[in-house]
């Protein structure tokens, strides 16, 4: 096995990510490397700043004048949220208004309507109704549906439901059985799935012979059916689709994604590394700052655990027009690297759809179902998210696999995905 050489920035950076999160282990796991060496990295940073510091400490402040400050900066920010509060409703008030007046003398029905609208905005119930003039108790009223007529509905006939299906085997299973399989699938692994990713995952772990249509009907009795997405027409379009992806380290697209932490309000950053042919995440950055060394660090990290530098083969990495990849360390590093580097055109995010479609389930997944407090918690998060995506879940594209395993049948069996990947 090749040793590899780390650089010393590429030390910094893992020291500042552990000192960021708080987590050694977590960090050694996300690049790979020995948590013991991570460790001995630590206490030298340590050890050199400790030094640094001993020279000389700036005066400190007593706990009283601290105290002093901290109460001066509460009061200044109370009355700063009161005099924001003030503004944004005179601001609102004035808004309102200018709907009414093109009304001129509106009915009940259309101060509802205007109501209506500035509340489904996200603004206060209370204060929408107070500028408009009508009551909570009439606004509510009118929001009730019309009651449903009194006439039984005539069910259609049709063949009984069994309430059973078979395994593999020939044994019985009962449909409630199937629901608390569906229901602890959704607890784990499966919290996004839909009703045809169940039904692969029932036949995967049980060894059901069941169909799509029956899992369909028990998740609409457990009321957990996803909601429909809307379906948009489409128009004709030109797509540049000038390459053919037959195997793996072809094509690695790459972007940023941004996340928010709450109990710290500031953003963090995602750099991911796509491969088109298997759809895994070859390589990925976690940090408060995203620059172009860090593009740089970690695509050579993903070339290392890809191995491609022992072969005369490397992928061609596709990029939007960032400031991380236009400048000129990310393309003197690709020309270090020997990979050929290309950038979409503006306004052109379809030639980069691998990597957008996985940045939606990043946040739909992840980032969107936590509130985070702190950074630690962010990063744990997503480097858990990453292993997930990578060895659980499936994908309808790599015959309903999850990457890894995918790359792992193609190697060992020449498997190829569902359909044929042009880009």
């Amino acid at each position: 096995m090749t040793r590899r050489n780390y650089s010393a920035d590429f030390k910094l950076q893992v020291v500042q990510e552990v000192l960021e999160t708080g987590n050694n282990a977590v960090v050694a796991r996300k690049h790979d490397i020995n948590a013991n060496m991570l460790a001995r990295w630590v206490r030298q940073y340590k050890a050199n700043h400790e030094v640094t510091a001993s020279r000389g400490k700036p005066n400190q402040m007593t706990k009283e004048e601290q105290q002093k400050i901290m109460q001066e900066y509460t009061e200044i920010s109370t009355e700063n949220e009161q005099l924001k509060k003030l503004l944004g409703e005179k601001d609102l008030e004035i808004a309102i208004l200018r709907d009414l007046v093109k009304k001129k003398n509106p009915p009940l029905a259309d101060k509802l309507e205007i109501a209506h609208k500035w509340i489904h905005d996200g603004y206060s119930v209370s204060v929408v109704l107070r500028i408009v003039g009508v009551a909570r108790s009439t606004y509510y009223y009118w929001l009730q549906p019309p009651k449903e007529s009194t006439k039984e509905r005539v069910k259609p006939a049709g063949r009984p439901i069994p309430g059973y299906c078979f395994t593999q085997q020939g044994k019985k299973v009962s449909d409630e059985q199937i629901k608390e399989w569906i229901m602890e699938a959704i607890a784990g692994d499966g919290y996004s799935y839909g009703y045809v990713k169940l039904t692969h995952h029932l036949r995967q772990h049980y060894d059901l012979i069941i169909n799509k249509k029956r899992v369909y009907r028990l998740c609409k009795e457990l009321d957990i059916l996803k909601p429909q997405r809307e379906v948009k027409t489409k128009h004709p379009r030109v797509l540049a689709r000038n390459r053919e992806i037959l195997a793996p380290n072809q094509l690695w697209e790459v972007d940023v994604k941004y996340g928010y932490i709450t109990g710290e309000d500031r953003f963090f950053y995602v750099l991911s590394y796509l491969d088109v042919f298997d759809r895994q995440i070859v390589g990925y950055h976690i940090g408060l700052r995203c620059e172009a060394r860090h593009a740089t660090q970690v695509l050579q990290e993903a070339l290392w655990k890809r191995q491609v530098f022992t072969t005369n083969h490397r992928p061609v990495i596709r990029s939007d027009n960032g400031p991380q990849f236009v400048s000129l360390l990310f393309g003197s590093k690709c020309q270090e690297f020997e990979v050929e580097h290309e950038r979409i055109p503006p306004r052109t995010p379809n030639m980069n759809a691998h990597i957008e479609s996985f940045h939606r389930w990043l946040e739909e997944d992840c980032l969107s179902q936590y509130e985070f407090q702190t950074y630690a918690e962010a990063y744990t998060a997503v480097v858990e998210y990453m292993e997930y995506y990578n060895s659980r879940r499936i994908h309808s594209s790599l015959h309903y696999l999850s990457p890894q395993s995918f790359y792992q049948k193609h190697l060992e069996h020449g498997l190829m995905p569902v359909k044929e990947v042009r880009v």
